[in-house]
């Protein structure tokens, strides 16, 4: 595998995003400020810190930028919440050493998170590989966890994620790199599901070209697509082996240092949003657990 091409094709994808923020489809994210950092992660406080509803803490996917919750004022789950009196937080990943796996992604990070917030419990909002952290997270601290919003996030494997079986089938362990490449992973999504990440997106451009507020949207998340995020080797291995293809979060038998991730600790209200057309997390990856 030549990771230098990954590597090039990675900074071309942000100069090509660089080039959509130039034509005005950034993001128009609500305001923020940092209240945590460390290793791998920096901590955000969303709204005036007046709000006393429910504390809401967002864990995004760290394998692109987490503004896709709050891509613009009229397309923003952020806002949504702020809107209804939450106490809004997310996760944004930040570069991590190579030795950072699980552990860190599922357990140490978001539980830093959360006493940084002050919350001694939160409900969970996340998407894709982001809900399945959420979820191993509330099976391994289920007093820190008042309820779980999942988006589209794949919690069982085997069969029932091809997609996933066909993105690591080839994958040698032993060699990869510190950082895995965004434009890699962007790249054996494809391959491993054409329709998803192809043929979907082409038919969504169409059908948003003749209404501009559609269409804008649609640019808008393509730049966010090009906002591509390198994993640590370790992260990459342990979801290759332990997650994708011993399945182990599902059957039970995942352990993060000496606790069980095990579902059936989970003790709180879940809710998973599943799409019964989408061929990368279909419900039977899902709804099993």
């Amino acid at each position: 595998m030549d990771w230098t091409l990954y590597q090039q094709l990675d900074r071309l994808r942000r100069q090509q995003g660089a080039l959509l923020d130039a034509l005005g489809l950034g993001p128009a994210e609500a305001s923020f400020r940092e209240v945590f950092t460390a290793p791998g992660v920096s901590l955000r406080r969303y709204g005036s810190g007046e709000e006393s509803g429910p504390l809401v803490l967002i864990v995004p996917a760290p394998i692109k930028r987490p503004y896709i919750w709050d891509l613009a004022p009229e397309v923003s789950a952020v806002r949504r919440c702020l809107a209804r009196g939450m106490r809004v937080f997310l996760v944004d990943w930040q570069p991590a050493p190579p030795r950072f796996g699980l552990a860190e992604y599922a357990a140490r990070l978001i539980r830093d998170c959360l006493d940084a917030a002050g919350a001694a419990r939160a409900v969970l909002l996340a998407h894709s590989l982001g809900g399945l952290f959420a979820a191993i997270f509330a099976a391994l601290h289920p007093e820190r966890v008042r309820g779980i919003a999942l988006l589209a996030a794949p919690l069982h494997f085997g069969a029932d994620a091809r997609v996933f079986q066909a993105m690591v089938a080839g994958l040698d362990i032993d060699a990869l790199p510190d950082a895995l490449p965004g434009s890699f992973l962007s790249a054996a999504s494809l391959l491993a599901a054409p329709d998803t990440f192809g043929t979907e997106r082409l038919a969504d451009a169409l059908a948003s070209f003749a209404d501009p507020a559609a269409w804008r949207t649609h640019l808008q998340v393509e730049r966010w697509a090009l906002d591509e995020f390198a994993l640590p080797r370790r992260l990459v291995a342990e979801l290759a082996t332990r997650i994708v293809r011993e399945d182990r979060f599902a059957r039970g038998t995942l352990r993060i240092g000496r606790r069980s991730a095990a579902p059936t600790r989970l003790a709180t209200p879940l809710l998973c949003v599943v799409d019964p057309r989408c061929r990368l997390v279909p419900p039977a990856a899902v709804l099993p657990l």
